[in-house]
């Protein structure tokens, strides 16, 4: 996924609309695909592909509040924009409540949406980099035997080695040799290191500030 180039999908049953906006994409250096209808989006979507998605709400068949819907269902945390000439206050609240990023009426300024599309292209960057970053950390935490384990729960509640071995019925010799190598698989430098990423993997509860 490092690397892909951001998409914005766009999704229109007004082929003069999906035309404009391809064009518009096109001349603001942005990767654009289209399509007429929501169920080709579904069919074509890969959810791994970084970028956002342009949405109309009133189409035949399957609306963009429905596909919306469809999305957030399956797990997508794909930005959404609405932009569409049908739009009212209920639908917009609806809309953002199931977490679209904008909703936008039609006709809309060129450097509005194309503001809007970027600031969603970054919101998915930052999302994606830290999903990326927890699923790597998940797998070093996958790295440790069920002693390392036993070991980092009590290191970071912040117990010595000797109270660690006396309750896991071992030498403190013992304990610093779990200890560094539960340090190194995670990669943690300090002990610091390690409470903080103790906490991003729910090892331990957060500090409060």
């Amino acid at each position: 996924m490092t690397g892909m180039v951001p998409t914005v999908f766009i999704v229109d049953d007004d082929p003069s609309v999906l035309k404009a906006l391809a064009r518009l994409m096109r001349s603001a250096g942005l990767n654009a695909v289209t399509f007429a209808a929501p169920q080709d989006f579904l069919d074509h979507y890969d959810k791994n592909a970084p970028g956002c998605l342009v949405l109309d709400v009133a189409m035949p068949h399957i609306n963009g509040l429905e596909l919306q819907q469809t999305l957030v269902s399956s797990g997508s945390e794909l930005p959404i924009i609405f932009l569409t000439g049908h739009g009212d206050i209920p639908m917009s609240v609806r809309a953002i409540k199931q977490g679209a990023f904008d909703f936008l009426t039609k006709p809309v300024h060129d450097s509005d949406l194309i503001e809007a599309i970027h600031d969603a292209i970054e919101k998915d960057r930052i999302a994606r980099q830290a999903r990326d970053k927890s699923n790597e950390l998940q797998q070093r935490l996958a790295t440790l035997t069920r002693r390392e384990r036993e070991v980092l729960v009590r290191v970071v509640s912040g117990k010595k080695n000797r109270q660690i071995a006396d309750e896991l019925g071992t030498v403190e010799k013992t304990i610093k040799v779990h200890r560094a190598h539960l340090m190194k698989k995670l990669k943690a430098g300090s002990l610091a290191d390690l409470v903080k990423l103790a906490e991003r993997l729910g090892v331990i509860s957060p500090l409060p500030d």
